[in-house]
């Protein structure tokens, strides 16, 4: 059985396959390593783009595949400060392993085309697009502006798709794959935010074509966070409660969930494309 690591079994008797697939107990892992799928997919040396990576979600996705051997290039805009402290803890760890990258999304199609074009001339390579970038504030109706659309609609949804398309020639070298930081609010809109509410369902709706598109040389995915980080200044303790309550594990989640299952959709998820993963305690299924 391909794929299973085996404690005490040397795969003569026929109990061992038994036991390989949870039919009977007494197996062990060995040299610790716990009993399942173990594919060989090192991200040793492999290169990832995040957008809007210095800090929140994208820093956080920046420093778990740092530790899994990857090296990065990250994007900011007005993050500066945090951008070169983040590049300055990751090069403790491994010099020279992450180069950054400032520029605003909403510049267009060509602003994208220079981030990979930086990337692969850095490090001659890339296997991952992380479109994490985003703009988020409220554009009730009535009141919104076609400026305030441009913005949100550019750096949501725009830019996610022509950083894509500049990005396919290299990711189809690599066998690479994307993902898109999409929201549960693309989904559930958020009263009060409907231009976001509408970038993100784009999003969405994007990660699903591209994944047609590219597939089968290049996976697409995207993320959906919900109860990871809050407005800043925009809620109270008892609002922020009264949500987590609805939730069915009745606790908030932080960026390194989002991180995980970056990783997982990197590294271990080779037959899955065109999904959306909610990783927000449940509350998608009750909104």
């Amino acid at each position: 059985i391909r794929g299973w690591r085996l404690g005490r079994c040397d795969g003569t008797d026929s109990s061992c396959w038994l036991l390989a697939l949870g039919l009977a107990p007494g197996i062990l892992p060995d040299s610790g390593t716990i009993l399942g799928f173990m594919p060989d997919n090192s991200l040793e040396g492999k290169v990832a783009l995040i957008t809007g990576g210095a800090h929140r979600i994208g820093a956080a996705i920046a420093r778990l595949l740092h530790a899994q051997g990857m090296k990065l290039v990250i994007h900011y805009h007005t993050s500066e400060k945090a951008a070169h402290a983040l590049q300055e803890e990751l090069h403790k760890v491994r010099p020279e392993s992450v180069m950054l990258v400032r520029g605003d999304l909403n510049n267009g199609e060509r602003l994208a085309r220079n981030l990979v074009f930086e990337t692969v001339e850095s490090f001659d390579r890339l296997d991952v697009l992380i479109n994490n970038a985003s703009r988020f504030y409220p554009t009730p109706v009535g009141e919104a502006t076609e400026s305030q659309w441009d913005d949100i609609v550019g750096t949501n949804l725009r830019a996610p798709y022509f950083l894509a398309q500049a990005a396919v020639p290299h990711l189809k070298k690599t066998g690479g794959c994307m993902i898109n930081i999409a929201d549960i609010y693309g989904d559930r809109p958020l009263i009060g935010y409907l231009i976001y509410s509408v970038a993100k369902a784009g999003v969405i709706m994007l990660t699903k074509a591209l994944a047609r598109e590219l597939g089968p040389e290049i996976r697409v995915n995207a993320i959906a966070p919900g109860v990871i980080l809050w407005p800043e200044n925009e809620l109270d303790e008892m609002s922020k409660q009264r949500i987590i309550s609805r939730t069915p594990l009745k606790r908030s989640g932080d960026t390194d969930d989002v991180a995980r299952t970056a990783l997982f959709l990197i590294r271990d998820a080779g037959f899955i494309t065109g999904q959306v993963l909610a990783v927000d305690g449940g509350r998608w299924v009750v909104m």
